[in-house]
């Protein structure tokens, strides 16, 4: 038997293009929170990733499962130490706790979706990026000092969202 519908929870519709998408600059991407855990009581969010050449996470690991489609472009992944190009169309999963990350290597931008379950991913973003002002926004200029500041913050919170550098 299923529960009960829960009528505190509404409908959410999102578009990248929606003023009220809060978008961050992270590692040289920019990432627009379009459906956040808060909306799905924590069993997902949906994150959409501007992913400029040359742009990507380092090699890192979490205990959650995330599913990525991309919809503009091409990406290289790294899953396991193996090299997977993905082209638009294309969806991959990324089971949880398995060591992978992506460069961009095409020459031009991609966009892909990044969906993470259950939810977490979205704010740790919010935590160590910049919020910008929206999705073709420049990634704000910023120090060398500050850059290590953000890495160290990564570093530090990193645990605390279930994710592990390598």
């Amino acid at each position: 038997m299923i529960p009960d519908d829960d009528p505190a929870r509404s409908l959410t519709v999102a578009h990248p293009d929606d003023p009220g998408t809060t978008y961050v600059s992270l590692v040289g991407n920019t990432y627009g929170m379009l459906v956040t855990g808060e909306q799905t009581d924590g069993r997902y969010c949906l994150i959409e990733m501007h992913v400029p050449d040359g742009g990507g996470p380092p090699p890192h690991r979490h205990d959650f499962e995330e599913m990525f489609t991309i919809l503009e472009g091409e990406l290289e992944f790294t899953f396991r130490g193996e090299k997977h190009t993905v082209r638009a169309g294309s969806t991959i999963n990324i089971p949880a706790n398995a060591p992978h990350n992506f460069r961009n290597v095409s020459g031009a931008s991609a966009r892909m979706l990044c969906m993470c379950t259950p939810a977490g991913q979205d704010e740790y973003f919010l935590r160590i990026g910049d919020v910008v002002a929206g999705k073709d926004a420049p990634p704000p200029p910023l120090s060398e000092d500050e850059r290590a500041e953000r890495r160290l913050l990564a570093a530090e919170l990193a645990s605390t969202y279930r994710s592990e550098f390598l």
